[in-house]
């Protein structure tokens, strides 16, 4: 079996190509060989959700992917949020005016999780957004300005399409 391998994949829009161990993880390769640093080690099991990426459109933990099963694939990170212009994510945005963050630890996988939940369910309960964000732990917040940050942006698109959620 092969010590490394050629990957080529996407990542917040712009492709790379390089030769990596065939045991290295997605964490480890994004943070890394990329520099991507917002995308957060905790806990190296899955357990956390501080890792979670988005990956061909779904939320994963990047510390249990290895880098060679995103060949192909089409990844966004935190780092991939922010619009053209330079201007914030409306979750971004909300998380701020809500308080829905204090250490920011947490703060990439939650963002990554709560677009995957708006994009499936633009209008979720507060129980949805619970049961959504249930896989990522946070030790400051408390959770509830977490979840008033995910129903305000729900609130706020309701109806249009200020900014198309990722």
């Amino acid at each position: 079996m092969p010590r490394e391998q050629n990957i080529r994949l996407n990542v917040n829009g712009r492709v790379y190509e390089r030769t990596v161990p065939v045991r290295l993880s997605l964490a480890d390769f994004l943070r890394d060989h990329l520099h991507l640093t917002g995308t957060h080690l905790g806990c190296e099991h899955g357990v956390c959700g501080a890792c979670t990426i988005s990956m061909n459109g779904r939320s994963a933990r990047s510390c249990l992917t290895l880098a060679v099963q995103a060949d192909g694939a089409e990844i966004v990170t935190i780092e991939g949020l922010r619009a053209a212009d330079g201007s914030r994510h409306p979750l971004q945005q909300a998380f701020l005016e809500n308080f829905g963050l204090q250490c920011g630890y947490c703060t990439p996988g939650m963002l990554i999780t709560a677009i995957e939940l708006l994009r499936e369910n633009p209008q979720p309960s507060e129980q949805d957004v619970r049961e959504a964000l249930s896989g990522n732990i946070c030790r400051c917040t408390g959770y509830q300005a977490i979840v008033d940050s995910v129903l305000a942006v729900a609130r706020d698109t309701q109806g249009s399409k200020k900014r198309e959620i990722v």
